[in-house]
Formats: structure tokens, C-alpha cells, sequence
């Protein structure tokens, strides 16, 4: 390969894989890697990403932050690999004989409950494809899921892109509605019933009829469990997949006609 075309990862993440020698020595003795970001997700969990900062970290760890960039370069690596730390390896519960959409259907749920329990990853800008460990295996996983679906390999990548971003989507806006009814000393068992009565407080039924026959059937009265929403939008885009999947099946078995 020429020189113009090599690929160079950050170090930590070499280092992440294992394919790159740990620092030796550092300035402080007992530094490593998996400590420095153990830390900062303690950091995350207790005051949110905003909080975390090499130099916060650092002082978590009675250390200098100077000492910190011998393991990370720059605060993007360990944020990248922080959110790695708390994804951690997929455990699927699956194997073939389940089929692809119960695969893909625990796959999302998985993801989903890495978000939920820490909803700080949720704030680290996605800046590319992923490179560090799990993240890489969860997809690896994902894709194992649609080996039998008769999918083309770009088809299964689209598969994998449209239901993460499905469930990121969600656990993004759950995160941000609960995040603002706190802020606004209401409660997240309330949102939808305040809601409700701020939309009969303002809108027209003449001009919002739709809207209208919506308030009056009663549905904002109470909130919906966010997995019953979670599980119909994943339902329905697994329909959708589920559609394309007959059509590259049928196509593959299809008799040749002389």
C-alpha cells in the first residue's frame, strides 16, 4: 500500500485494540489507560459529559493532566472510547435458528439499554464510522443477524445504519423531554397530560380538526411507556426490512425459465 494510502489510527485507539504497546512508564506510577477512562466515566455519570475534561479527570485520579495525553492525544479519543467502556460487548441472547428479525429486534434493544443507563454517550458528536473495540463488535453482531436474509452486503450496512439511528433517535428525544421536564420542576410521568392541556388552551378546532379529535379521544390524558413507543416504530421499520428480505428471497429461489 502506498504511503499516501496508509491508514493512521490514533495511538489509544491501537492501544484499545491491542495492537499497539502500552506506555511503559508514565509520570504517575499505576496510569494506565483503562483507568483513565473507568474515570471519566465515573466523571460522566456524576455530573454529565459537559463535566468531563482532561484536567477533571486528571484530578480524579491525583494525576496531571499533562500526564494523561502519554494515553489519549486528544479528549475526542477518550470520550470515543469512554462510550465504548459502557457499551461494552453485545450479549445478543441469540443464534440463527431464532431468525434475522428476532436478531435484529435484540440488537436494537440492546443498544437501547447501553443509551438509557448512560444517557451522557448520547451527547458525544459522531464524528465517522466506528473503530473502537465493542462498538465495532456490536455491529459485527448486527450483521451476523442478516446473514441468511439474502441481503447484498451493502444492504445489510443500510439495515444496521437504519435501526441505530432509530434507536438513537428515540433515546436522544426521551432523554432531552425528561432532561427539559425536570429542568421545568414538572415530573416525567406527566409530560404528555401537560401537553394535552397546553394544546386545548391554544389551538382552534375548526382550524386543528386532526388535532383536535386526537386531545378529545383521550391519549394525552396519561404517558405512554416508552418501550410500548419504542416497540411500535421498531416494528415497523423490522416490517419494512422484513419486506425487502421476501423480495431478495424470492428472487434468489425464483426458477430459471428455459
Amino acid at each position: 500500500m502506498d504511503d499516501e494510502h496508509e491508514i493512521h489510527l490514533p495511538e489509544s485507539i491501537e492501544q484499545a485494540w491491542g495492537v499497539r504497546e502500552r506506555p511503559r512508564k508514565g509520570p504517575k506510577r499505576g496510569l494506565s489507560q483503562e483507568r483513565i477512562i473507568a474515570a471519566a466515566v465515573q466523571v460522566a455519570e456524576r455530573d454529565g459529559l459537559a463535566a468531563v475534561s482532561m484536567s477533571r479527570v486528571a484530578a480524579e485520579l491525583g494525576a496531571s493532566a499533562m500526564s494523561l495525553y502519554r494515553y489519549f492525544a486528544a479528549k475526542d479519543e477518550l470520550l470515543a472510547l469512554m462510550a465504548d467502556a459502557v457499551y461494552g460487548p453485545p450479549s445478543l441472547d441469540w443464534n440463527r435458528e431464532d431468525g434475522w428479525r428476532a436478531g435484529m429486534s435484540r440488537w436494537a434493544w440492546g443498544t437501547l439499554r447501553s443509551m438509557r443507563r448512560h444517557p451522557w454517550v448520547l451527547r458525544i458528536p459522531i464524528s465517522g464510522p466506528p473503530t473502537t473495540p465493542n462498538v465495532v463488535l456490536w455491529l459485527e453482531r448486527g450483521l451476523q443477524c442478516l446473514q441468511d436474509t439474502g441481503l447484498t452486503e451493502a444492504e445489510k450496512m443500510s439495515v444496521i445504519l437504519l435501526v441505530s439511528g432509530y434507536v438513537r433517535n428515540d433515546a436522544t428525544i426521551s432523554t432531552d423531554i425528561a432532561t427539559a421536564s425536570r429542568a421545568a420542576g414538572g415530573s416525567e410521568q406527566e409530560i404528555m397530560p401537560v401537553y394535552g392541556r397546553i394544546l386545548t388552551k391554544l389551538i382552534d378546532p375548526y382550524r386543528f380538526p386532526a388535532l383536535t379529535a386526537v386531545i378529545a379521544s383521550g391519549i394525552f390524558n396519561v404517558d405512554d411507556d416508552p418501550d410500548d413507543e419504542f416497540t411500535f416504530g421498531l416494528e415497523r421499520i423490522l416490517d419494512g426490512i422484513e419486506v425487502l428480505v421476501r423480495e431478495r428471497t424470492s428472487t434468489a429461489v425464483a426458477p430459471t425459465v428455459p
